[in-house]
């Protein structure tokens, strides 16, 4: 079981990296969301100047439910991953079913912050996109997906996305094992083809041969 952590700034095109890997692959592979795991209320204290809830910093995520499914995939045991609702804010009773595929694509804006799933992931990445095509996407995306204002993207933009990146997000490339600029496709293909290779691995006892019976 392999687990290919993919890290990035909010519109830094994650998600689609991610289907892009997939799609070049010629097994199933399951990728794990990690907005999935937001936590369904926020601590009292994160919140922003105005008094809003701040969704862009660590401690906003249920770290202890994620890290408790990625050791249950990396056993080869499927989770049941929460639903969240942007629109609410808030974690749904639904789940959806993440099977404990050969590879796993674990990707979100903090997938390299904590050591202990550090420790847990076979190969890191972290997608580098300038901050103005990571807003610009954001502000499509949460308009478009989830009944935000323009105003709200903008100032959520300045309160929260901007310098949670700076201090938390950023400081992640470090732990990288490689980095993807905005031209996503050659990497996604190259770690495609990394991924096919780890799928049709053979265990290590099959490849290692036996040693000849000495004569009687």
């Amino acid at each position: 079981m392999h687990i290919i952590s993919i890290c990035g700034g909010s519109g830094s095109g994650k998600t689609t990296f991610a289907d892009k890997i997939r799609k070049s692959v010629d097994q199933e592979v399951s990728i794990l969301h990690m907005d999935s795991y937001y936590l369904h209320k926020l601590p009292k204290d994160l919140k922003t100047t105005s008094g809003k809830p701040n969704f862009d910093h660590p401690d906003a995520f249920d770290w202890e439910l994620l890290q408790d499914h990625i050791i249950a995939l990396k056993s080869g045991k499927s989770v049941k991953s929460p639903h969240y609702d942007f629109k609410t804010n808030r974690r749904l009773i639904t789940s959806s079913t993440i099977k404990a595929t050969k590879v796993i694509l674990f990707e979100g804006i903090f997938s390299l912050y904590q050591e202990e799933i550090r420790k847990l992931c076979d190969i890191t990445a972290f997608l580098h996109v300038e901050a103005d095509i990571r807003f610009i996407r954001r502000l499509h995306r949460d308009v478009e997906e989830r009944g935000r204002s323009l105003d709200s993207v903008i100032t959520q933009y300045y309160e929260t996305v901007r310098p949670m990146y700076q201090k938390y997000l950023d400081p992640q490339r470090q732990y990288a094992d490689f980095i993807v600029g905005e031209e996503t496709d050659i990497a996604a293909s190259i770690l495609g083809a990394k991924v096919n290779q780890l799928i049709h691995a053979k265990p290590l006892k099959a490849v290692i041969a036996k040693k000849p019976k000495g004569k009687k």
